[in-house]
């Protein structure tokens, strides 16, 4: 059997016997191609032909700096090209350089910040470097670097080195940390979070990050180099980043005294051993590396006076806090979620300065005391989404937090997630505004054989900081929208209260609805007041007609485009739905709709024009598919190479 294997990016041998690949031999017609930086990485792969890729030729660099640059700029000043020119020339041909470097300038239209540019690149000296990537490139990408308008913005970059190579960081968690970091302004006690976010605009904006979805930032991996090189060479920060790297233990403990920030995520550590002297340390990240709660030393947290930020998410094995964390008496972020911690301790209660708490996915979390929470009084973030921990729910005769008033309590709380699963707890929830303002998540969920849900009509109010909602409760019937507490009247005789102005979009941060096991729900017509819903997915729901209702929608005022920002809709079980929508949408974005279980869905809102150029997978089975109507046969064949079947 013939193959071509591809390895991109390679830094060192791999060796290919070890991770089960037969060695290509030459005249057999199999190849092995892959790429690296390092021409010692070709000799030690015994690479029997080496292909170097160039730099760009002068023409060719100009031409694409001109294109990432743009003409509006070029043209903005007649000196502007010329100087351009030179800019180009001092990125010697290297297309990611030109790439960063000419976006950076694209909004740059004064003669000044042009000969400013130049300078900066013919002063950057590199003979102190290291050969190769450090000598050739940073200095050239440390110029968005530089161009960044203060030092607050160059802080929270830097920071984002601290995740490893290609992870996806959420933007919400780089906002949690910077805030416990104190690279946000705060007033009166609360952070702005639009703050946060508008650094990460400008971060994108200057091609430092890269956006990957709504959610979710990266950084390249070459731009991640630099800013290490940056936070160690040149601004001396003490940055030790040893992510993914396989280590079993936590390296050089000994030598952790002057470390301000340690990222160790992604590796294999068990066991956490002595008390290390690091009094400068601020953050440590010890994410998924399977920590286990009896060898984590006692002692280990007991001389971390200035820590502010500590994950230890993702620890499977680590079912207890250890004790050493109420010591932490500068701890401001506080991340345990993804673990299988059973209690917090009173003990917790000397974290006084604690601003951000993530008990997310913690499915054995039982017990929170209430004057636990209490005494967070400067609490800002609160994420308790998906846990064991439900509101209004008394475990093993321990009350785990049985009102939500001592969340009330928290008066600098900006941010919340939430899992509700009761009538009284949902009663709770919707009478405060408080809650209701800072909700980015809201879990609506019955547990298993549990009636403590008996709710059939819910009205649910305008949230517009909400991002994702989910509900799973088999008595919800029908699910309204109550406007009347934005002051609006209600001039419809439609069960479903749309009578608004259409520009006013009351979700407009909602990008996630997940609907399972509402089995007496209809339709969801409400989310056309979701214009940004990325992800929709329904299951379960086994007397849902239509998804958009079409009386629902003749009962709006306004025009509304739907789906307009849809990215991905899952239908699974749904047997009675005859309707997504009655015409055909224009779908910009989206990216799959995927179908099963449905065999009274004959019709999907799809015609030639959908797509817009774009290529829309859609996933089904064979006699669904087969069944299906069309407009004409130039729409299902526009869509037929898109068909992949599932099972």
């Amino acid at each position: 059997m013939k193959c071509v294997l591809l390895l991109d990016d390679i830094w060192e041998r791999v060796d290919l016997v070890k991770v089960g690949i037969p060695i290509p031999r030459q005249g057999r017609g199999s190849k092995l191609i892959f790429s690296t930086r390092s021409l010692d990485v070709c000799g030690q792969m015994e690479a029997h032909k080496k292909i170097m890729v160039d730099c760009l030729a002068p023409e060719k660099a100009w031409e694409l700096f001109q294109i990432k640059v743009g003409e509006e700029t070029l043209d903005s000043h007649p000196q502007i090209r010329g100087l351009a020119n030179e800019v180009a020339e001092e990125c010697k041909g290297l297309p990611l350089a030109l790439i960063t470097i000419g976006r950076a300038m694209s909004s740059k239209k004064t003669l000044e910040q042009w000969e400013y540019a130049r300078w900066i690149l013919r002063r950057s000296v590199a003979n102190h470097l290291l050969p190769g990537m450090r000598k050739a490139v940073y200095p050239l990408l440390k110029f968005s670097y530089d161009g960044l308008p203060d030092d607050k913005l160059k802080s929270c970059f830097l920071y984002c080195a601290l995740f490893p190579e290609d992870f996806l960081i959420r933007k919400w968690e780089l906002i949690d940390y910077w805030l416990a970091e104190g690279f946000l302004d705060e007033n009166d006690g609360i952070c702005d979070r639009n703050e946060g976010h508008n650094i990460i605009c400008t971060l994108l904006d200057s091609c430092l990050l890269e956006e990957v979805d709504v959610e979710h930032v990266k950084m390249h991996d070459v731009i991640r180099d630099m800013a290490l090189w940056i936070a160690s060479e040149i601004e001396k920060e003490k940055y030790i980043v040893e992510t993914s790297a396989q280590l079993t233990e936590a390296p050089g403990i000994e030598n952790w005294g002057m470390i301000k920030r340690l990222s160790l995520m992604n590796n294999e550590i068990r066991s956490l051993r002595g008390a290390p002297d690091c009094p400068h340390l601020q953050t440590l990240l010890l994410e998924n590396n399977g920590l286990q709660s009896m060898r984590l030393a006692k002692d280990f947290f007991q001389n971390m006076v200035s820590l502010t930020v500590l994950n230890l998410s993702k620890n499977l094995c680590l079912t207890e806090l250890p004790v050493g964390i109420t010591n932490l008496v500068s701890l401001q972020c506080l991340n345990i979620s993804g673990t299988l911690i059973r209690e917090l301790p009173m003990e917790l209660s000397s974290l006084s300065k604690l601003k951000c708490l993530n008990l997310e996915i913690t499915l054995n979390l039982e017990t929170v005391p209430e004057k636990l929470i209490y005494g967070f009084s400067r609490l800002q973030v609160l994420r308790m989404g998906r846990t064991g921990l439900c509101a209004s729910r008394a475990i093993n005769g321990n009350v785990s937090y049985s009102r939500l008033e001592c969340l009330e309590c928290l008066k600098y709380l900006n941010a919340l997630t939430i899992t509700i699963c009761s009538d009284s707890a949902l009663e709770g929830f919707l009478s405060s505004h408080h809650l209701q303002g800072c909700t980015e998540e809201l879990y609506l969920h019955q547990l298993e054989d549990d009636s403590l849900f008996s709710v059939k009509t819910l009205c649910l109010p305008p949230m517009k900081r909400l991002q994702c909602l989910s509900f799973k409760f088999t008595s919800m019937e029908e699910l309204k929208i109550n406007w009347e507490k934005e002051g609006r009247k209600i001039q419809t005789t439609y069960d479903f209260q749309t009578s608004v102005i259409a520009g006013e979009r009351n979700f407009y941060n909602l990008w996630t609805v997940d609907i399972l096991c509402c089995p007496n729900l209809k339709d969801i017509t409400w989310i056309i007041w979701a214009p940004n819903l990325r992800n929709l997915f329904v299951s379960d729901c086994h007397r849902m007609e239509e998804i958009i209702s079409e009386s629902g929608v003749a009962a709006t005022t306004g025009d509304l485009i739907l789906f307009e920002k849809l990215q991905r809709l899952t239908l699974i079980s749904v047997p009675e739905l005859k309707s997504i929508h009655r015409f055909a949408l224009s779908f910009a974005c989206l990216d799959v709709i995927e179908i099963g279980s449905c065999p009274k869905l004959r019709k999907i809102p799809l015609s030639c024009n959908s797509a817009k150029g774009r290529r829309i997978i859609i996933r089904g089975q064979q006699q669904w598919w087969n069944e299906l109507e069309w407009e004409d046969e130039s729409a299902r064949d526009t869509f037929l190479p898109s068909f992949q079947l599932i099972f």
